[in-house]
């Protein structure tokens, strides 16, 4: 009965509302016992899911602002104030009713996302027939149909067929992306043009779009320490108010000016004003796809003064390509080529997987040779040993811990490679040097634009580590901007860095997107993952995730950040100024209780609006484009501008 009375309190306000208007034409029709009779209805009606409220947080012990309403009610009725009482009442509900709107409104974002959800797949059977069925229904390794216009009911590898794919839903990106075969797709993604066949790889609950809808809700519903802080406020304000009433009405022996107090001084505006900031602050960020997971986490972005960013595949796109294959030795290029594949065929690193994808571009034939055993060492490169020939691939570090010499005119070719910004990767057959291989990667064009962005938002200092070369590591940070860079890290060292600077007394995020940038990202301050390109351990550890791998919706995030906390700081100096000048006014006789009410709750709704405007808040936009061209092939140029290197 009583869930029934508080689900249905906004029916009771109409009912209240019609109550008053014919209180108001009885008495001005001269009939006071039926006004009076009407306007009791009226509180009654309004009264009741307040009371109710109120009556369930008393049973846990909490003093609630229905509380304080529900008592100053009774006392009106007490002194025959039936048309404040009602006044009062309609007036809190309309309150909490403009509320509810708000908060409905500003998770729009969330009902955006969950109505983009897809409900239908088409299998592919075996026999080349298709079938629809529920998406809820794809199992991991079945082949799905999806055609133009239909939306992606997975997460997978698509296997045959080229498409338009507009990612808007999981990115934020309006703009369709050209995806072809062993490209990945993402469920909510809808099929603008053409015709693909994949292969499920996510599904249900694991997709990228369901984990996306899941960290937004668990987002709005995480409290900042602002929120956390009024909620404890409003436990010792409440009573608080109540003595206050008390003494007043000691002093004054004016009941009604007591009651009148007591009405005044609630703090919905207060207690409304941050949260709904926070929520339309988190909705935003989705909007744009930045994923900030919880208030907590908004309010330590605003703080953030240092920026920490690992290389590739974050400052970086992360696709890295061979540029140059230089022998040393008597073997062809064929075979060095397709034994250094056929051994990274069991590394996850990223450069291993391109000199794979670079075998296979030539169709070098490497999965003839026969894999013995093979070893990645963390940092450094790996070791393996095919058909009985020993090959050690990697860095300088590595060379020199297997005894393998690297000679004068090798080392100069190789630093030679570095300075234009490429990686340079030895490779011993063995034991002895027989090539360097050379791979580059290619800067993000909205890199150096979003580093500016976030530079004029606040941000005092940039810092790159990288476990790649120093001189891959200067041309990319000469390129961008960057204050300092630590290269050739291991991971742990990248903790060690950001552990320093916390210490220094540095407000630190950490970006990055590797499973070996995971350890830094969860020790900073504030940790970052690129969502689209990123590895699941980095995702779950981040504090902030980049649906479209695009570095501008992170220089968005921090903006946002800052907006939002102003914006909550501006929410509560509204409520707290109109709560000191009603209880002012009550004090000194010049605010009567209907008409503070109506001031009161239009502070509510000052707050409300104010908080909306977070909603339609936009990433900044036309800004200067740089010409961001492949790291390894800079010119000298764009090599002059020094930049700290700490060793």
């Amino acid at each position: 009965m009583l869930e029934q009375i508080h689900q249905h309190k906004h029916h009771l306000a109409w009912i209240a509302g019609v109550l008053i208007v014919l209180g108001l034409w009885m008495n001005w029709m001269g009939f006071y016992a039926w006004r009076d009779g009407f306007l009791m209805a009226a509180t009654v009606a309004a009264v009741l899911p307040i009371a109710i409220k109120a009556w369930q947080a008393a049973r846990m012990k909490t003093f609630s602002i229905e509380l304080l309403v529900t008592v100053a009610v009774a006392g009106a009725f007490l002194i025959h104030e039936y048309m404040e009482s009602a006044a009062v009442t309609l007036l809190f509900l309309f309150g909490d009713y403009l509320e509810a709107r708000t908060l409905k409104k500003t998770r729009s974002s969330l009902k955006q996302l969950a109505d983009m959800a897809p409900q239908e797949a088409i299998l592919l059977q075996e026999d080349g027939t298709r079938k629809k069925t529920a998406a809820d229904r794809v199992r991991v390794g079945n082949k799905l149909v999806v055609l133009p216009g239909g939306k992606i009911p997975v997460d997978g590898t698509i296997a045959k067929g080229r498409a338009f794919v507009n990612e808007s839903a999981v990115t934020g990106e309006p703009a369709p992306v050209m995806k072809k075969e062993n490209d990945p797709v993402f469920s909510g993604s809808i099929l603008d043009n053409g015709y693909i066949e994949m292969i499920a790889e996510k599904v249900g609950n694991d997709t990228t779009f369901a984990k996306m809808i899941e960290l937004v809700e668990e987002a709005q519903d995480a409290k900042s320490k602002t929120e956390r802080f009024l909620d404890r406020f409003a436990n010792y304000y409440t009573p608080a108010i109540v003595i206050l009433a008390l003494a007043v009405f000691v002093f004054t022996r004016d009941f009604h000016k007591a009651i009148t107090f007591l009405v005044i001084a609630c703090p919905g505006a207060l207690v409304i004003g941050a949260p709904v900031s926070n929520v339309a602050g988190i909705g935003n960020g989705a909007k744009h796809g930045a994923l900030i997971k919880g208030g907590d986490v908004m309010e330590k972005l605003s703080k953030v003064d240092t920026l920490v960013f690992d290389k590739t595949g974050t400052l970086t796109k992360g696709k890295p390509e061979v540029t140059d294959l230089h022998l040393l030795g008597t073997r062809r290029e064929e075979e060095v080529l397709g034994l250094v594949a056929k051994a990274e065929t069991v590394s996850e690193h990223p450069l291993g997987q391109t000199i794979v994808k670079e075998a296979e571009a030539r169709g070098i034939p490497f999965n003839r040779y026969h894999l013995q055993e093979g070893e990645a060492i963390k940092g450094k490169g790996m070791t393996a040993t095919i058909d009985g020939i020993a090959i050690t691939v990697g860095n300088r570090k590595l060379m020199e811990a297997q005894g393998i010499t690297i000679s004068p005119s090798a080392g100069s070719y190789a630093t030679d490679r570095e300075k234009m910004g490429n990686t340079a990767i030895f490779i011993a057959v063995n034991g002895k040097l027989e090539a360097i291989l050379s791979i580059a990667d290619q800067i993000r064009e909205d890199a150096r634009a979003a580093l500016e962005d976030m530079r004029a938002a606040g941000i005092k200092r940039i810092v790159m580590l990288t476990g790649d070369n120093r001189h891959t590591a200067r041309a990319v940070a000469n390129q961008l901007g960057i204050d300092a860079f630590h290269a050739e890290l291991l991971p742990d060292e990248k903790v060690d860095y950001v552990k320093k600077l916390k210490e220094e007394g540095a407000v630190v995020a950490m970006a990055g997107d590797g499973m070996n940038d995971a350890p830094a990202i969860a020790t900073a301050d504030i940790g970052l993952a690129m969502g689209k390109g990123g590895t699941d351990i980095s995702i779950e550890t981040a504090d902030i995730v980049l649906m479209a791998d695009k570095l501008s919706q992170y220089a968005h995030a921090f903006a946002l950040s800052k907006k939002t906390m102003r914006n909550m700081k501006q929410n509560i100096a509204i409520a707290l100024s109109v709560v000191v000048f009603l209880l002012v006014g009550v004090l000194r006789g010049q605010v009567d209780l209907a008409a503070g009410m109506f001031v009161h709750e239009g502070s509510v709704l000052a707050v409300i609006l104010n908080a909306m405007r977070l909603i339609g808040f936009a990433p900044k936009g036309g800004r200067q484009k740089f010409k961001i061209s492949k790291i390894g092939q800079l010119d000298g140029d764009q090599l002059r501008k020094p930049v700290r290197h700490v060793k």
